[in-house]
């Protein structure tokens, strides 16, 4: 995956080293941090664009995030493409997960998926829950996962 800032500016180093960085910079100026990850995706014709991001909240002073996008030709069920949504998300935050116990940073995965049943997006809800659960990091759905439902949806839009 080949990650950005907001800017559109590439990461120089391995998504983990510049998280490291990251988490070291605004530590060391003072900032509490908490970090979420999230991934949306949006079809568009016979392509699906999928956009996953690492949210970094200072306590009290903002924010800002790392961006990795792709387009893929693959057709997903609705309950298919949430899930794969999911799986991206708990891959980078299995890669970027010792980190955080590091440098004691807690953590989140955003899940794009309403927990109103009369959406289509819930039929993948139980699922993603136990995913995200089952491998013992905190879960938030929609209308609590901004990091997948504004951060990453506003890079697939």
């Amino acid at each position: 995956m080949l990650w950005r800032r907001f800017s559109g500016e590439p990461l120089r180093l391995p998504v983990k080293s510049a998280v490291e960085e990251a988490i070291l910079r605004e530590t060391q100026a003072g900032y509490k941090l908490k970090v979420c990850i999230g991934t949306d995706s949006q079809v568009r014709a016979t392509e699906t664009d999928i956009a996953t991001v690492i949210v970094f909240l200072r306590e009290k002073h903002g924010g800002f995030m790392f961006i990795s996008s792709e387009r893929t030709s693959k057709q997903y069920t609705i309950k298919e493409r949430m899930l794969v949504e999911v799986a991206r998300s708990i891959e980078i935050a299995y890669e970027l997960c010792d980190l955080f116990n590091k440098y004691d940073v807690d953590m989140e995965v955003h899940a794009d998926i309403n927990t109103n049943p009369q959406f289509k997006s819930n039929e993948a809800l139980r699922e993603a829950m136990g995913y995200i659960l089952g491998m013992g990091y905190a879960f938030k759905a929609k209308p609590d996962a901004f990091a997948s439902s504004c951060c990453a949806d506003k890079m697939v839009n």
